[in-house]
């Protein structure tokens, strides 16, 4: 089985927020889902530790596009390295410019210190990855499941007994037994990401690799409590949003409901706000607004 270690980013100062996975093999190594560029140093660091410089990257795995997983690709590919992303994703790593303005409507001013610069990708080193292909890399053999929900170009990759499941296998702070999942506004569906997870399940690995953060070696219940999460959540959701709400009305019972349901859960009162720092509410509950009227209203 290769040898997997999660490099903490130490993002924005702040331990277990986001990992990188890093894969050595006989013909370098392997990342997926190499961050923000502004979390470079701490990764070349990281790398450098274990012997390996950025010319020893030869394939970056995309999860998705999203800056906090996507934004140094374009700095491993200037180095040589090759990206595999969902199809959808790929002309957006070509050209990241409508990326960045969607992020900037977010973030703001925020931009570059959070992310760094976010450099395109050459098409001569961006490739497609298709849903159950297996990619080949030396001796690696990586499973590719697409998992809408989180976004709709999201897929996961299974190696061995692991799986790198991005947003889509949701949050966990190590530590603890809660399992969270980060809804973004562009994309999230419900639904879906009930379906992706449900297909994850299936797959049966042992070990689930979250960006967010680390490995645990329990998949199937992790899995299993996201789902639980999702129907909570929706459930509330169909209560909350029956009078239609303003954003700022949804975003106040969102937070109190979160936060309930982690005290029930047993989470410790020090442990909520890493959780959303990893899956910022607000941002969350923008999310679930806009699915709530542009996909649940429209069906």
């Amino acid at each position: 089985m290769a040898e997997i270690t999660p490099l903490d980013l130490k993002f924005e100062g702040k331990p277990e927020i986001i990992a990188v996975f890093i894969i050595p093999y006989s013909g370098g190594a392997v990342l997926v889902d190499p961050g923000p560029e502004s979390g470079l140093e701490n990764l070349l660091a990281g790398l450098h530790a274990r012997g390996l410089g950025p010319e020893t990257v030869t394939h970056v795995l995309l999860t998705h596009i999203h800056l906090d997983h996507a934004g140094a690709a374009g700095w491993f590919a200037a180095h040589g390295a090759r990206v595999l992303v969902h199809p959808v994703g790929l002309p957006h790593l070509a050209n990241p410019g409508k990326l960045l303005a969607s992020a900037e409507r977010i973030y703001g001013g925020r931009m570059q210190a959070l992310w760094g610069r976010v450099l395109p990708v050459p098409e001569a080193l961006l490739g497609a990855v298709q849903d159950e292909e297996v990619i080949a890399i030396g001796e690696l053999r990586f499973k590719v499941l697409f998992t809408p929900g989180h976004a709709e170009h999201h897929a996961c990759f299974i190696l061995d007994a692991i799986g790198f499941t991005g947003d889509a296998g949701g949050v966990r702070v190590p530590g603890s037994l809660n399992v969270r999942l980060p809804f973004v506004p562009p994309e999230t569906d419900l639904v879906r990401w009930r379906e992706s997870l449900v297909r994850l399940r299936k797959e049966g690995f042992r070990n689930i690799a979250l960006t967010h953060y680390g490995i645990f070696n329990d998949a199937g219940w992790h899995l299993d409590r996201g789902v639980e999460f999702l129907d909570e959540l929706e459930a509330w959701l169909e209560g909350v949003m029956a009078d239609n709400p303003p954003f700022e009305v949804l975003l106040e019972k969102y937070i109190a409901w979160l936060h309930a349901r982690d005290r029930r859960l047993g989470l410790a009162g020090d442990l909520i706000p890493a959780y959303d720092h990893a899956a910022p509410v607000r941002m969350g509950a923008q999310g679930l607004y806009r699915y709530w009227h542009k996909i649940r209203m429209a069906s």
